[in-house]
């Protein structure tokens, strides 16, 4: 066999990591862009391990992008996220990804995307997979991104620069309504296990918000633990299929995809410990988040997931509003993971019809160029 290469550059973005390409280097055709995708990560890999490629087996470690120049007025560049699975050969498009987000713009910049002067900069990215264009903020020094820093984010060691995202009119990218089926909360009637009260909310990414105790957790467990639980991760998914056909997303359950929506179990603050071994007190966050994403425990929260809860908290009666302790709009909401406390503020209000509306959501994110060069895809004889 022999292999072809293919420029890319190997990202760490919030708590996630991905391969980035340039749209100009990767062929037209949607099934030949995902088998490179698939090949690169390593996928489909019934070990989990996504050994035979650069992915790190577990959904934040799996994911690619595509940047290109934007021909919009309103944005510099265009931006594709790609979520692989890991254990089958399915790529992705119907979500967004907030964490590889932060990576965009340094990426426009470094790579001569995006032309800019020294200093603080904001580049105007929109992302082809929510139809919504975001702003990121960030400092540039001798032509290119400053990447060490005080910031630090939960969920990464050291420290870095801070990149601070602005989404603008972030609501209903995927069902065309920020509460896609009208309601602050309903119940889905879920085979096999009964009523479950939830509140469906569509900002970044759509997203299943339930307590964590309707499903028999406290909702402080750290991921090993929860997906050790027989038939805990059978439910959600059932519970996020159920909802999916709810939001829209689509007909039937078996329709919906396995990136969206995701799934939110909330609590109120308690003591509890992080994956680091770190105690984070109930003083210091306001609410305590476990979610699912392609069918396994996040180890942190996703960037999207927790934007949509920052919004989803400041509706009055919503679950997670029930939950946890809202700030008032624009202020800042701790979230406690399994990684520890992240903050993020949404300014969240009602329309001139009196229906809720997200104006912006901001978080602060780093991100960190890990590798540059060529990924190496094998041909067949």
């Amino acid at each position: 066999m022999s292999s072809r290469r293919v420029p890319a550059v190997f990202i760490r973005g919030g708590t996630s990591k991905g391969v980035f390409f340039h749209e100009r280097d990767l062929p037209g055709e949607q099934s030949a862009r995902d088998d490179i995708f698939l090949q690169v990560l390593g996928s489909p890999d019934p070990y989990q391990r996504q050994l035979n490629g650069m992915g790190g087996g577990i959904s934040s470690l799996s994911k690619a992008v595509i940047i290109e120049r934007s021909t919009r007025a309103d944005a510099d560049v265009d931006y594709t996220f790609a979520q692989v699975a890991v254990d089958q050969a399915v790529v992705d498009y119907s979500q967004a990804c907030g964490n590889l987000s932060s990576a965009v713009g340094p990426f426009a910049v470094d790579e001569g995307l995006v032309q800019v002067a020294d200093g603080d900069v904001t580049v105007k990215v929109f992302s082809t997979n929510t139809q919504q264009v975001y702003h990121a903020h960030f400092a540039v020094r001798d032509g290119r991104t400053v990447e060490a820093g005080e910031f630090e984010m939960s969920g990464v060691a050291g420290t870095g620069a801070p990149v601070r995202l602005e989404y603008l009119r972030p609501g209903g990218p995927f069902t065309g309504s920020f509460l896609p089926s009208g309601a602050v909360s309903e119940t889905l009637d879920v085979p096999d296990v009964g009523p479950i009260k939830v509140s469906l909310v569509d900002a970044t990414n759509p997203v299943v918000f339930l307590a964590a105790e309707q499903v028999g957790i406290s909702g402080l467990e750290l991921p090993d633990t929860l997906e050790a639980i027989p038939n805990l991760l059978g439910t959600l998914d059932r519970i996020r299929r159920l909802a999916g056909v709810r939001m829209g997303l689509a007909n039937t359950p078996d329709g919906v995809t396995l990136g969206n929506p995701k799934v939110s179990m909330v609590s109120a603050p308690r003591d509890y410990h992080t994956l680091s071994g770190e105690l984070v007190r109930a003083k210091e966050y306001d609410v305590a988040v476990r979610m699912v994403s392609m069918e396994r425990i996040h180890r942190a929260v996703t960037g999207t997931g927790a934007m949509c809860l920052s919004a989803a908290i400041q509706v009055d009666d919503s679950i997670p509003n029930i939950q946890g302790n809202a700030p008032q709009t624009g202020g800042t909401l701790r979230i406690g993971s399994p990684s520890g406390v992240l903050e993020v503020a949404a300014n969240v209000g009602r329309d001139a019809n009196g229906a809720w509306d997200v104006e912006s959501i901001t978080v602060f994110r780093t991100q960190r160029r890990l590798m540059e060069g060529a990924v190496l895809l094998q041909e067949r004889a």
